[in-house]
């Protein structure tokens, strides 16, 4: 059965375009900034802010919530530069900045988990906590199949869509639309490879959730986990946890990698706890 939330009527209290690293940065606010670190929401590969209105429904409520479309995707349109998961790290970077948010907390869906990623490794300051949703750190955490997926895409999967609608709504050029594909795909194929030292380096506390039939492999979500410090041995002694941990791993059952987007309403609560340094309590057993 679904848990999908309940999407309620929230409306921006900013919106806007912002000139940024070449781009025409589109961006939403809800609620107010202010000294509770917000929570910037990364969408993943072909989705834009008006795809996050479930999630923004689910967090809205404890924090502001700040979303932003990605080059080439939603109100943003594509530019010639080239893309990378650091490029979209650092458009992230400069969005906080010109919004004067000086920590965020900072959550990502499958290809914007991986820019949380790198937002986190190029400006660590910016960065409270981390929730990496359906995401890799390399290439060979992904299913292969998930691969040959993403390099068997043409537009003509696209035609009607959404996505295409939005791109087209700026950019009405079909070459434009192809060409901005085809940079999706190399972004796809390539992806990033971060090191194991690099992971470890991380300063922010990291949460880390997946579906087990999702594209992401468990076994690499697992280690993304303990690189991140995950793990206790002196709660594997006691059997207890008597503070919050250092890192968090969820593994949804029966949930693939576009079904665990429909699942914030179960989500969401494990993340705020997460984000809120929750302890979870122990009960009496002796």
């Amino acid at each position: 059965m679904s848990r999908e939330v309940e999407v309620m009527a929230v409306t921006p209290s900013r919106s806007g375009h912002l000139p940024t690293n070449g781009l025409n940065l589109y961006y939403d606010v809800y609620g107010e900034l202010g000294s509770t670190p917000p929570l910037l929401l990364i969408p993943g590969s072909f989705m834009a802010t008006d795809s996050m209105r479930s999630w923004v429904s689910a967090f809205v409520d404890e924090r502001a919530v700040i979303v932003f479309d990605q080059q080439g995707h939603g109100r943003t349109p594509d530019a010639s530069r080239t893309m990378s998961y650091e490029q979209f790290a650092d458009d992230a970077a400069a969005l906080l900045r010109a919004l004067n948010v000086e920590h965020a907390d900072v959550m990502g869906y499958s290809q914007g988990g991986g820019v949380a990623l790198q937002l986190a490794l190029r400006h660590p300051a910016l960065v409270s906590k981390l929730v990496s949703l359906s995401a890799t750190y390399r290439k060979d955490g992904w299913h292969p199949s998930a691969l040959e997926a993403i390099e068997g895409l043409t537009a003509t999967a696209f035609a009607g869509t959404p996505v295409e609608k939005a791109f087209k709504k700026h950019t009405p050029d079909a070459a434009a639309f192809d060409a901005y594909l085809e940079k999706m795909k190399v972004l796809g194929i390539e992806d990033q490879n971060i090191s194991d030292a690099q992971m470890r380096s991380i300063s922010a506390r990291t949460m880390v959730i997946i579906g087990d039939a999702d594209a992401v492999k468990p076994e690499h979500a697992v280690a993304m986990f303990n690189l991140r410090g995950g793990g206790d041995e002196e709660a594997a002694a006691s059997g207890t946890l008597p503070e919050a941990p250092a890192a968090r791993l969820v593994i949804l059952p029966a949930t693939s990698h576009i079904g665990i987007f429909g699942q914030s309403a179960l989500v969401a609560p494990m993340v705020n706890a997460f984000l809120n340094d929750v302890t979870p309590a122990t009960p009496d057993l002796f």
